[in-house]
């Protein structure tokens, strides 16, 4: 084996141009699917980065849920399966309590982002809660310093939190003396009591960032205070309310115990709880307010669903799976096209070959032993394909939208991945190649004369080679689809002028702001970005368009009649009176909103067309009155109708919304800044703008709206740029293929093109001859891949915009792409044989 290597090593160095172009082609094969299997692992196969997570199980809920009166979760498969990951926290109490079958349970939740100030400097964080036994359950420990512990979940214990090993660094530059400082938790001071290392693992999901910070349980009611109900509603912090769902919950089971003998243990007790929680609520409502339609008829029980948590809360969601298929048959194939090209290469480098390896057999050599030496010298170039590779799927990985691209990771079992996909490459392109150039006859093979050198026309090649043209040209369809789709999508008339706007967030309620506080630093922040130089307009909402947020609520018409539980539903929007000015945003009829709707004037709203043709159709709905429940159908008049534009995405339909002005619901936080010119140059004064009114106050997610749109667009964007450089690969693959092939078609018909040119015959005969062979298979291949493309176009059809997948434009321009470059790869060795001297043709060995 080592002389076997030594003779390999030797021979593709003697060969550095046609051994460069083999490797860098298999780097790229095995780099892109090294990257989609560090995805798939990441996504389906690695668990919890903690002690034993085999024996851990996560407590959900599926099906309808009456029980709760606030629910919130942190993510799902899109709500596809009906199942919920959160409960109460009296629930998880009672939980502890009747638990017989696990050694212990735990309780969490993403606290979202946290304005922790360091020092005298705001910094936003992404913070967790947690009960106290969070950490020892997991086996999680700290250095420097020490985990939260049960004893500091404890209201009267002093408020501590833990930090992650990155926010140490990157916030605190691993200070050791970190441990013991105290800072302000949305103005709450915390002590740091520990660095949670080699990571402060979060258990939504096992390729989720982990949080920065973390604080125990008991803090909560001074973290987040409750705000204001509806009237009627007691006011109880969420520790405390048995129908505020927003707890997960996992535990770890005892040594024998199985899943389903937990969900026995505590399904009784689940539905019992929520039960008596909703009921408890109810009682403690005055009869008014338990009379009215919301709290009538809440009978729907979920049940209990308790299964494996080695790899977190939550499943993968579907964006992230429909890409990862996507992604994984367009690696594949490009690395089906890549070994059929390496064969073809292998197989033309043969003809080269052919005295060496006949000699070697007429010494002895037995043909295994040849069959061997070309096999290692096949693996040896996929060897070192594949460890370049392994640097090509870490940059592809950038390639990978959402969830798919933070899954990459380098682990052993990518490793082992690599190793066998290696192997298995290295044998699937080498053995044809190496079998052919074994079986000859000998003794004709020495004759100088011989024609059977080359041996005869390869059906195993030119298959190759269709192949190759086919799986190029399906490459290239879907890119143009794709391609088109994101250009489609760019230019949707989205109703409203996306030019010159900067986006930005405050939350004052992590500074401890309250309603009247928070409105005053609003309209503070609204006047001081007004008297900013360039700014022409402000205006305040509490979603931002374009961003995949959506606000919803019911909507019952003024004199209709609803049957129990029926109801509509359309999106709100909370606006300052400038907004639609900002937006450039046109209304169709009515008026828009002005300072003098407060809250102490009649309440009002303003809907789109689509509200009008949903809810009001045939009718001039300015004037008309409807509400968010039955009882207050008459609360909100319609002064005015705006014309459509999208709310959450660009892709979605136009939704019926509603708009009502900012002081009469609920606070809006999110800025538009209108700006006269580049609104990227005016991001630094904003900033400085808000940090005159209060410095301590970070801004969140400042983008213009160009950019907030794009990020939008990030799947479609992601499919596109890996298509369009797949196809590419693919296309430049086939080329390389294609010469390869020709080259060596060429060279074994040099003795035949000598005779054809000595009869007679001129260099555009033997042109046209060449040509119209390699044209002939990639004509065949085109035929065949256009077929595919036509069969698999129902496979991506939910993913295109404004375009059929079997759009004749997209697939024309395609197949002329790609006969433009096969003439060019085929070409150029026609050309070469038709320059052919027939004297040294007729000579040709």
């Amino acid at each position: 084996m080592y002389r076997d290597l030594r003779h390999g090593i030797r021979t593709l160095l003697q060969a550095k141009g046609w051994t460069t172009v083999v490797v860098l082609s298999l780097a790229l094969g095995i780099g892109a699917n090294t990257a989609l299997f560090s995805a798939i692992n990441g996504l389906y196969l690695r668990k919890l980065p903690v002690r034993d997570p085999d024996t851990l199980v996560r407590l959900r809920i599926s099906g309808r849920n009456e029980m709760a009166m606030s629910t919130r979760d942190y993510g799902s498969r899109g709500g596809s399966d009906g199942v919920r990951a959160t409960v109460s926290y009296p629930m998880y109490l009672q939980y502890l309590e009747d638990n017989r079958t696990m050694e212990d349970l735990f309780a969490c939740a993403p606290y979202g982002r946290a304005n922790i100030v360091v020092d005298g400097r705001a910094e936003i964080a992404n913070a967790f809660i947690t009960t106290g036994n969070y950490y020892q359950l997991l086996g999680l420990s700290a250095s420097p310093g020490r985990t939260i512990v049960p004893d500091d979940d404890r209201p009267t214990a002093t408020p501590v939190a833990v930090i992650s090993a990155r926010y140490w660094r990157s916030r605190f530059g691993s200070d050791p003396q970190v441990v013991g400082k105290v800072v302000s938790f949305n103005n709450v001071p915390l002590t740091i009591v520990g660095v949670i290392s080699p990571e402060l693992v979060g258990v939504q999901q096992v390729f989720r960032e982990s949080p920065d910070i973390a604080v125990p349980m008991a803090l909560d009611p001074q973290l987040n205070p409750p705000g204001p109900e509806p009237p009627g509603t007691p006011i109880v912090p969420r520790l405390s309310a048995p129908t505020t769902w927003w707890l997960q919950v996992m535990g770890r089971l005892k040594p024998g115990v199985t899943a389903a003998q937990v969900q026995a243990n505590l399904e009784t007790v689940f539905q019992h709880t929520a039960r008596a929680g909703l009921d408890g609520f109810l009682g403690s409502l005055p009869e008014a307010t338990r009379s009215t339609s919301r709290y009538q008829n809440r009978t729907a029980m979920p049940r209990l669903v308790v299964d494996s948590g080695a790899r977190g809360i939550y499943d993968v969601n579907l964006s992230d799976e429909r890409a990862v298929t996507i992604l994984s048959v367009v690696v594949m194939l490009v690395l089906l096209i890549v070994c059929a090209n390496v064969a073809n290469l292998l197989l033309s480098r043969a003809t080269t070959r052919q005295k060496e390896i006949s000699i070697r057999l007429s010494l002895g050599a037995t043909r295994g032993r040849l069959v061997r030496q070309l096999l290692t010298e096949s693996v040896l170039l996929a060897a070192i394909g594949g460890t370049l590779g392994i640097l090509v799927a870490k940059w592809s990985s950038q390639l990978l939208p959402g969830g798919a691209g933070q899954a990459t990771a380098i682990d052993w079992r990518v490793l082992s991945f690599v190793l066998v996909v290696t192997a298995v490459t290295g044998i699937a392109f080498g053995i044809a190649p190496a079998l052919r150039a074994t079986s000859m006859n000998v003794s004709a093979s020495l004759k100088e004369t011989s024609r059977s050198v080359a041996g005869s026309r390869s059906v195993l090649t030119k298959s190759l080679l269709v192949l190759q043209v086919a799986v190029s040209l399906v490459l290239l369809i879907a890119a143009g689809l794709f391609l088109r789709t994101l250009n489609n999508l760019r230019h949707v008339d989205v109703g409203f002028n996306t030019r010159n706007l900067v986006l930005f967030q405050v939350n004052p309620s992590l500074n401890r702001y309250d309603d009247n506080k928070a409105a005053t630093l609003i309209e503070q922040m609204t006047n001081r970005l007004q008297a900013v130089a360039g700014v022409r307009a402000v205006g305040v909402s509490t979603v931002p368009l374009l961003s995949n947020s959506v606000s919803s609520t019911s909507i019952f018409r003024q004199g209709r009649t609803y049957a129990p539980r029926q109801s509509d539903s359309i999106n709100v929007l909370s606006i300052s009176p400038d907004y639609f000015k900002t937006m450039e945003m046109p209304l169709v009829s009515g008026r828009g909103f002005t300072e003098r709707d407060s809250q102490s004037a009649p309440k009002v709203a303003i809907i789109n067309e689509t509200a009008v043709r949903k809810y009001f159709p045939n009718e001039n709905p300015i004037g008309l009155r409807f509400g968010q429940t039955v009882e207050q159908s008459g609360q909100l008049e319609i002064v005015g109708v705006l014309r459509d534009a999208k709310y959450n995405g660009v892709r979605d339909d136009i939704p019926p919304t509603m708009y009502v002005p900012h002081l009469q619901g609920r606070p809006a936080t999110v800025f538009q800044v209108r700006t006269a010119a580049d609104p990227a140059s005016a991001i630094g004064s904003i900033r400085e703008a808000v940090r005159q009114i209060d410095p301590n106050l970070p801004l969140m997610d400042v983008a213009t709206q160009e950019e907030q749109i794009d990020k939008n667009l990030q799947q479609e964007r992601v499919f596109a740029q890996a298509y369009a450089m797949f196809g590419g690969l693919a296309m430049l693959l086939a080329a390389v293929g294609l010469f390869g092939f020709m080259s060596y078609s060429v060279a074994r018909r040099t003795n035949e093109i000598g005779i054809r040119m000595a009869l007679g015959a001129q260099a555009r005969d033997v042109l046209g001859l060449v040509m119209g062979e390699s044209m002939r298979l990639v004509a065949f291949g085109i035929v065949i891949g256009l077929v595919v493309a036509m069969a698999a176009g129902r496979l991506v059809a939910s993913l295109l915009f404004g375009l059929a997948a079997t759009d004749a434009m997209t697939m024309l321009v395609a197949t002329l792409v790609m006969l433009v470059v096969a003439a060019t790869a085929g070409y150029l060795p026609a050309r070469r044989a038709s320059r052919v001297d027939p004297l040294v043709a007729l000579h040709y060995e």
